[in-house]
């Protein structure tokens, strides 16, 4: 049985060959072929049926002339399907372990993280799509970590997605990385009492941070049973979730989050607030995991 191979989009743009160097590493980790990929943008309704690779572009010979020379390069292929990006970038996915893209780009993948090909991929494809983005971006301050490579996933104790947590604790053994998991619990509890505002609810802080320890550590441990080699820490922290792990991604190697939650009167895929403030903010790649068949899908 053949590997599914990676993909990395490009463009031509500094920023997709910043994702194609990251896809390369992702690669040979995984032992897996790298497909390079340059979607030829046209209208939707021209699209033909599936993609198909086409003769050596501009954009592919760059990325050729990117990696020349190089030596420990995993194989390689290339391709210039036509279509429309938003489109066909996530139907790539289903037959793919990963799809990486770059943060920005030109043409089709302008505004890459605002809503358009970055966000529609992320959304839709079958596969985890990684985003690299650009380097010298901002956080705030988060708490201090020990030194070495770090892998950080977010984990939602109301319902987190198994296929997060396996996709982190896969990334940190291969790159013989920590894992450092957080989970926010609100804080400070409010209710709405009709007709007034939102008010405090009596409830004891070390009580609740000590239920949500205990279930977040019950996620955890089949994963840690299942990689020894992992040493995966339990970041507890109250408030805002999105905030936590755009701080934890400072000098991180990724952050994993999951993707979407289906709600009853919201049956179509979307983007959950906090995986898309993280996509948005975050320092480090962010890795985008869709729910295996089966699980419940989570708002990162």
């Amino acid at each position: 049985m053949s590997t599914l191979p990676v993909i990395a989009a490009v463009d031509g743009s500094d920023d997709s060959l910043r994702a194609l160097d990251w896809a390369l590493t992702a690669a040979r980790l995984r032992e897996a072929p790298l497909r390079v990929v340059h979607v030829e943008h046209h209208a939707p309704w021209a699209r033909p049926d599936g993609p198909v690779a086409g003769p050596p572009d501009p954009v592919l010979d760059q990325v050729r002339e990117h990696l020349r020379g190089r030596s420990g390069l995993p194989a390689l292929e290339y391709a210039a399907p036509q279509g429309a990006p938003a489109a066909l970038l996530p139907e790539l996915g289903a037959t793919a372990q990963l799809v990486v893209l770059g943060s920005r780009g030109r043409g089709g993948f302008t505004g890459l993280l605002l809503g358009s090909i970055g966000m529609a991929t992320a959304r839709d494809a079958a596969c985890p799509v990684v985003v690299v983005p650009r380097p010298g971006r901002e956080v705030p301050e988060g708490r201090p970590v020990p030194p070495g490579p770090r892998v950080v996933v977010g984990l939602h104790v109301d319902g987190p997605t198994e296929a997060v947590l396996a996709f982190a604790f896969g990334e940190a053994a291969r790159r013989d990385a920590r894992l450092q998991a957080i989970t926010a619990y609100p804080w400070p509890v409010q209710s709405w009492a009709a007709p007034g505002p939102l008010v405090p609810v009596p409830v004891d802080q070390d009580a609740l941070e000590d239920e949500t320890r205990t279930l977040a550590e019950g996620f955890l441990a089949p994963h840690r049973e299942r990689h020894p080699g992992v040493r995966a820490d339990l970041s507890l922290l109250p408030g805002d979730a999105a905030g936590h792990l755009v701080a934890a991604s400072k000098d991180a190697e990724l952050v994993a989050v999951g993707r979407h939650r289906r709600r009853f009167l919201a049956p179509a895929r979307m983007m959950g607030s906090v995986t898309q403030a993280v996509l948005l903010h975050a320092a480090s790649p962010v890795a985008v995991i869709p729910p295996t068949a089966g699980s419940r899908d989570t708002d990162g």
